[in-house]
């Protein structure tokens, strides 16, 4: 028979062994973000995994916790969303609040898994806050968010950080991502149909354009809580002063809803014509 192989985080070698050592010495904590670029949901699952395994090597993929955890139909493992609104509603995070008191069906612990929290808004965080400082010892939360600074700090500073590496690729769509960003902010619509225009005519493909749609979702997403909490540096500040939380919330939905459209066989200049009417009115 063949040897099981261990999971891992795709791409990141250094996280997966620095969660598999934090749970062989028992410091996983109860709430943790993953931050940065990459799967963050597969590696909210890798945590989640190293939560319930009772295996010697956490996360080891052969226990039952691990494999219904690999294929995502662990009872005690929710991954927390609200197809019905646009952010995730107060009511949702309130069943999840009364969820974490009672105790796990069949693992060690009950962990919830928030995808993305950039649609958890500061209300909604609010409603989380007593729980994650001070829930059940059996419930454990995971959020996932591209930039930890969505997060309002009263959460993070009861979580742990662990963060993703950038691909190698990333510091070019990075830059390109900013750029776009400053001409969302200038508030001129020929501004932006130029920079649009100029990413069409280099040629740039589905793939590279949903990155770079992403990485400019996350920038907003980091400047609307800078909006929100006043904290923040750089490129965020100046977008929060520019622009105010209404504009920088249309434009996060906008940039989310483009980014996703980069997944279906839709053309990168008609994609890129549409982005610059919408967020140039």
């Amino acid at each position: 028979m063949a040897a099981q192989t261990r999971p891992a985080i795709p791409g990141e070698p250094h996280l997966t062994r620095q969660i598999r050592e934090a749970a062989r010495r028992g410091t996983l904590g109860h709430a943790a973000v993953l931050s940065g670029q990459g799967d963050l949901t597969a590696a909210a699952r890798f945590l989640a995994a190293a939560f319930q395994c009772r295996g010697e090597d956490r996360p080891c993929g052969a226990c039952p916790d691990c494999r219904k955890i690999m294929r995502d139909i662990h009872p005690d493992v929710v991954t927390v969303t609200d197809p019905d609104h646009r952010n995730v509603s107060v009511e949702v995070l309130r069943g999840v609040v009364s969820g974490a008191s009672v105790l796990p069906n069949e693992g060690r612990r009950k962990v919830y898994i928030f995808p993305d929290c950039a649609l958890l808004d500061g209300k909604a965080q609010n409603v989380l806050l007593k729980v994650v400082e001070d829930g059940p010892p059996h419930a454990a939360f995971l959020f996932c968010a591209a930039n930890s600074a969505s997060l309002l700090p009263t959460i993070r500073s009861r979580t742990m950080e662990w963060k993703l590496s950038p691909p190698p690729d990333r510091q070019e769509a990075d830059e390109r991502a900013r750029q776009l960003c400053e001409a969302i902010c200038s508030g001129q619509a020929g501004e932006l149909a130029a920079c649009c225009a100029q990413l069409e005519s280099s040629r740039i493909s589905r793939e590279e354009l949903r990155s770079l749609l992403s990485g400019a979702r996350d920038l907003t997403v980091a400047a609307l809580a800078a909006a929100c909490t006043g904290q923040g540096d750089g490129p965020a500040v100046r977008m929060a002063e520019k622009m105010g939380k209404y504009r920088l919330s249309a434009a996060a939905e906008s940039l989310g809803r483009f980014t996703r459209q980069c997944g279906y066989n839709i053309g990168t200049g008609h994609l890129l014509g549409a982005l610059a009417v919408e967020l140039g009115r």
